[in-house]
């Protein structure tokens, strides 16, 4: 496997990499692999070993991926993912498992499908990105531990005293989408990640996004809300509102978004477009 290279996020899987990286060794006679320290190592990696490498797989979870995904957009090379993350939405939707010898036989396959990715503003992102309540979310989830539970912990707190963010749309087609939500979603897949399916008809070769627009709801309605999602049966009714677009514009009363799961600052007006079919994945 002289052309493909493994960049690993150390963090990830309780920052037991080497559960990974040990019968990586015992598979692959000397894997080039790279443990990453930082976005700017990744980057660096990447631009090394670009010329000689067909396949780059990404070890970790969605925001690791996004990491290495967004040096291959608009090229010939192929991603690939072993998810080692607290959600792991973007694996599970590209049917990417835990197991090793399923990913080597991918690779020595080599088939892969070309999907869309999106924008918001310059940033780049694979799966779910969103701004509002999630985005509060993220920015607290970010001074705890990861994990699920911690992750619904951390929700119902921000849930309890968090405000509605407002948003404007300067397009006439939009207008009447003004007002205040408890969040913004942008997908490109279905789910957040842990299965919790916010966009249940996304797809990844449509060339559009869905743009989930959500009213607060009293709490009585959060447990509907977390059942219809975990089931996969959301759907359009007074506090939730599907846009199809292949790009859109908006400004937003706040500026904290989560890109993949990763919190980012990101100030308004907002832009957020789709490149389609700008990745080549792994099938």
């Amino acid at each position: 496997m002289e052309n493909v290279a493994f960049i690993i996020n150390p963090f990830a899987a309780k920052k037991d990499y080497e559960s990974f990286l040990k019968p990586l060794r015992e598979s692959v006679e000397n894997p080039n692999f790279y443990i990453s320290d930082s976005l700017e190592g990744t980057e660096n990696f990447i631009k090394e070993n670009f010329e000689k490498t067909e396949i780059f797989i990404a070890v970790g979870g969605d925001g690791t991926i996004s990491s290495v995904a967004k040096k291959l957009i608009h090229t010939d090379k192929i991603l690939g993912i072993f998810p080692a993350g607290s959600g792991n939405g973007f694996s599970r939707e590209t049917q990417f498992s835990k197991n090793l010898e399923e990913l080597l036989e991918k690779i020595k396959a080599k088939k892969f499908r070309e999907i869309d990715t999106f924008k918001v503003n310059e940033h780049f992102s694979i799966n779910v990105s969103g701004t509002g309540f999630d985005g509060e979310v993220a920015k607290n989830f970010e001074k705890t531990s990861r994990g699920f539970a911690n992750y619904i912990k951390v929700s119902l707190q921000t849930f309890l005293n968090y405000k509605p963010i407002e948003i404007k749309f300067p397009s006439e087609e939009f207008k009447k989408h003004d007002g205040k939500y408890l969040m913004v979603n942008v997908a490109n897949t279905r789910q957040f990640g842990n299965n919790a399916f916010i966009a249940p008809n996304a797809s990844t070769i449509d060339g559009l996004a869905e743009i989930v627009l959500v009213k607060k709801f009293p709490m009585y309605y959060g447990a509907i809300f977390a059942y219809k999602m975990f089931a996969k049966k959301l759907e359009e009714n007074k506090y939730i509102t599907y846009l199809s677009v292949p790009e859109i514009d908006f400004e937003v009363s706040t500026e904290n978004w989560h890109l993949d799961g990763e919190y980012k600052k990101i100030p308004s007006p907002i832009h957020m477009e789709i490149l389609p079919k700008s990745l080549r994945i792994l099938i």
